[in-house]
């Protein structure tokens, strides 16, 4: 699985698909999720709060070859924080779509008066919940070792507020190598992980006032 696939599922509860935070924080945490898989990939690179494009080769997943292809055509705008609001408005959408075409989750559209909401079922509840589970026991395990994909996925549950999800029932030495997996993320998906938090600190206090 994908990192914003791995953090739909725990941003989301596993037998009724609602969501776990508020939609601007799952928005934002999602599209910094979507950035950090071309990061990860090669073709972008985040510094001093901008983005740039240094690979146009399409990606072999469908979604991260839309957002590259978004990128490459808007490459006048190249602030971080830009990019992780417009993806914000779609993200959760776009990847519910993936895990619904993947087979994890079943697309279920109910209407309201006028309007019809559509929103995103596990298809099996013990797999939807697996990733919470596989990161608790990645914490809490010295093998196998976490993968960089994996602190990435930390760092950005962290970032829009997940970690109590994570960290509810791990003891003091799985907490630590949190921060430490966190604290390790190389420049760019550092960065990108400050970026999303400030987003979603922004857009939290915006929701307040």
């Amino acid at each position: 699985m994908l990192v914003a696939d791995e953090f739909f599922l725990i941003a989301h509860n596993d037998t009724r698909g609602r969501a776990k935070l508020h939609p601007s924080a799952t928005g934002l945490g999602l599209a910094g999720c979507l950035l950090s898989e071309l990061i990860l990939g090669g073709h972008i690179t985040v510094a001093g709060g901008d983005l740039s494009v240094v690979n146009t080769r399409p990606p072999a997943d469908a979604l991260a070859h839309t957002v590259l292809d978004q990128l490459v055509g808007e490459s006048q705008h190249q602030s971080v924080r830009i990019w992780l609001s417009f993806l914000a408005q779609s993200a959760a959408t776009s990847v519910g779509e993936r895990l619904s075409r993947a087979g994890v989750l079943r697309r279920q559209e109910s209407r309201r008066l006028l309007r019809s909401k559509v929103g995103y079922v596990p298809v099996d509840p013990n797999a939807a919940a697996w990733p919470a589970t596989r990161l608790r026991l990645l914490l809490e395990r010295s093998d196998p070792p976490p993968t960089l994909a994996d602190a990435v996925l930390l760092g950005l549950t962290a970032a829009a507020g997940l970690s109590r999800e994570l960290l509810w029932s791990v003891g003091p030495r799985a907490e630590h190598r949190f921060t430490e997996l966190v604290a390790s993320l190389p420049l760019p998906l550092k960065e990108l992980q400050t970026q999303t938090e400030a987003a979603v600190g922004a857009a939290v206090l915006r929701g307040s006032s």
